[in-house]
């Protein structure tokens, strides 16, 4: 059997090769949206963000954790929107330096949108141990009640304002009382879904997924679709990009 020796010069020039088909040209305007994939967060959920961007014909750019820290600050804010997915808020936030959490909340202070689902609320949230982004002026979430009864993943039928209430997928996401304007409630009244201006910027924060697919649903019982939820999931991702102030109580 013969094998095809390749020199290294050949070897540096297919990895360069691959790596420009794989990025975005330096010539290509930065997307509207930064969807953040880094460590901690949830690949099922980058994915599902990733199919309603697509589904409501968004450009976004992709951050893993060290392309976050490597960003200029104008690097940033050439984006209009920030969403940060669901995932482990602690391990999100400890693959960040402490500068990045400064340098996202300058961003959003003087103008970035940002939109935060389940661990993506809880990182915008005050939490200097974790890196967190304190996008809220000081204050901490804690967990939606289920969590202290040892559930861990539940359907949730969340009220709104003059509207329809909503059978939402949760799976261990925080109570958001005591920041921004309520826009959605917990069966137990405590805020699922808030918003709030952030300095110039515009924060939109869940602690539901309404943007979960039918996969996620075996086993559960929802009397509102996934289609239903996922197009409620794409109104919160226009608030959080217009700056639209949704109905809230």
């Amino acid at each position: 059997m013969h094998r095809l020796a390749l020199s290294s010069t050949t070897i540096f020039l297919t990895i360069v090769t691959l790596a420009s088909i794989s990025c975005r040209r330096r010539s290509d305007p930065p997307a509207p949206v930064l969807l953040f994939d880094g460590t901690g967060t949830s690949r099922g959920d980058v994915a599902a963000i990733e199919s309603l961007l697509a589904d409501s014909g968004l450009a976004y750019d992709s951050a893993d954790s060290w392309r976050l820290d490597g960003m200029s600050d104008a690097e940033l804010a050439a984006h209009r929107l920030l969403i940060v997915p669901g995932g482990d808020f602690m391990v999100i936030g400890k693959h960040l330096k402490p500068t990045t959490a400064v340098k996202v909340r300058t961003a959003v202070q003087q103008g970035l949108g940002y939109l935060g689902i389940c661990g993506g609320a809880l990182m915008a949230a005050d939490a200097p141990e974790y890196n967190g982004f304190n996008l809220t002026g000081g204050v901490r979430f804690g967990f939606y009640a289920d969590v202290s009864r040892g559930i861990h993943k539940d359907t949730v039928a969340i009220a709104r304002p003059d509207q329809p209430p909503l059978d939402l997928y949760w799976e261990d996401g925080p109570q958001l009382a005591g920041w921004g304007d309520v826009v959605a409630t917990y069966p137990d009244g405590t805020p699922a879904i808030v918003e709030g201006a952030v300095g110039r910027g515009w924060a939109v924060l869940a602690g539901v997924h309404p943007e979960a697919p039918d996969s996620w649903r075996h086993g559960m019982t929802f009397a509102t679709s996934a289609a239903v939820d996922r197009a409620y999931a794409a109104t919160l991702m226009s608030a959080a990009l217009q700056r639209t102030v949704l109905p809230h109580f």
